[in-house]
Parts: C-alpha cells; sequence; structure tokens
C-alpha cells in the first residue's frame, strides 16, 4: 500500500512539473535551437535539427554550422538520437533528489534558457516529458520538449551532457533497481 501512495504521488508531481511549465512559459516546445561553440553561435529551427538527427539530411544552417566548427556529422546525430530507457516516475523522483538537482544543475550549464534562469526546471520539465512518451529519453527528445521557445545547447559541452545523462541512467538504475539502458 505505502509503495502504491508513493507511485500516485510521483505521478501527481509529474503532472503537476508539467502542468507549471506549460502553463507558466506559454508555448508548448522548444522552436528555435541555439548551438554556442566557442563564441561562435548558430540558431536553427528544432524541425531542421530534428530532420538531420532522424536522417542525416542537413539545411544550409545545419552545414554552415558543421562547416564553422569542424564537428564529425555523425558524432553529432549519435548524440542526438542515442537513447535511454527509464519511467517517468523514477525519473521524476530522481530528479527531486539531491543527486538529481546536482546532475540538473550539471547539465543546466550544457542545455538552458537564453536568459539562463529557471534552467533546472525547464530541463526536469524536458527530461519527464520526454520520458513520458515511451519511456525513452533521447537528446533530441529534450531540445524538442524544452518548455522555451528557444533553447541553448552548448556545443563543445554536448558530449559531457551525454556523458552526464549516462550517469544519470546508471544512478537511477543503481537506486531504484529499474530497468535503464542506453541505445
Amino acid at each position: 500500500m505505502k509503495y502504491l501512495s508513493t507511485l500516485i504521488k510521483s505521478g501527481i508531481a509529474v503532472i503537476a512539473t508539467a502542468s507549471v511549465v506549460f502553463y507558466s512559459s506559454g508555448t508548448l516546445a522548444a522552436q528555435r535551437v541555439v548551438f554556442a561553440y566557442r563564441g561562435f553561435r548558430q540558431s536553427l529551427s528544432v524541425d531542421e535539427l530534428t530532420t538531420f538527427a532522424e536522417t542525416g539530411e542537413t539545411s544550409p544552417s545545419i552545414r554552415y554550422y558543421l562547416n564553422q566548427t569542424s564537428e564529425d556529422p555523425e558524432v553529432i546525430r549519435n548524440v542526438l538520437t542515442r537513447q535511454f530507457s527509464v519511467t517517468p516516475v523514477t525519473l521524476d523522483r530522481t530528479l527531486n533528489s539531491r543527486i538529481g538537482q546536482y546532475l540538473l544543475d550539471q547539465i543546466s550549464y550544457s542545455i538552458r534558457t537564453p536568459s539562463g534562469q529557471a534552467s533546472r526546471q525547464a530541463l526536469r520539465s524536458a527530461l519527464v516529458l520526454s520520458a513520458s512518451n515511451g519511456n525513452q529519453i533521447s537528446l533530441i527528445e529534450i531540445i524538442q520538449n524544452y518548455p522555451t521557445s528557444e533553447v541553448v545547447v552548448e556545443s563543445d559541452r554536448i558530449v559531457r551532457t551525454y556523458n552526464q545523462l549516462s550517469i544519470l541512467a546508471q544512478d537511477l538504475q543503481r537506486i531504484f533497481g529499474t530497468n535503464t539502458s542506453l541505445r
């Protein structure tokens, strides 16, 4: 009975977090992503980034970004689309713990609001919303579900961000004994 009560409370927390962020932001998801890379900034639509991540098709803006940064397109696509499994309830419980808040703060250096304010809350919302769609999370889904019209991604930190997400998945498995895996 105690487990059921905890599960219900966690479910309510997930819904409340998503509702507050959606209500306060006025938008449902990011429409633009700004990649910042060592002083260089490139704004892309989330749709063109999604197309690139899923198909490898590059728009002129993405080609320009790749040329300016000398990034390997396949490495970027892999980082954007690699997934790990986690339930929204488990993720929400973890993100509301001390270690979860620390990881959110660390990841928020790489994925943040344009103002840099409320990045932890926005990231938490994007993560939980991503997990609620099939118990899977990927970086492209986090960007798509980010609850501001624009999201800033520090490109030179993107691999580190992926590694931090991997640590989060491992911590979830260790703490809750749930099946989380990277794909």
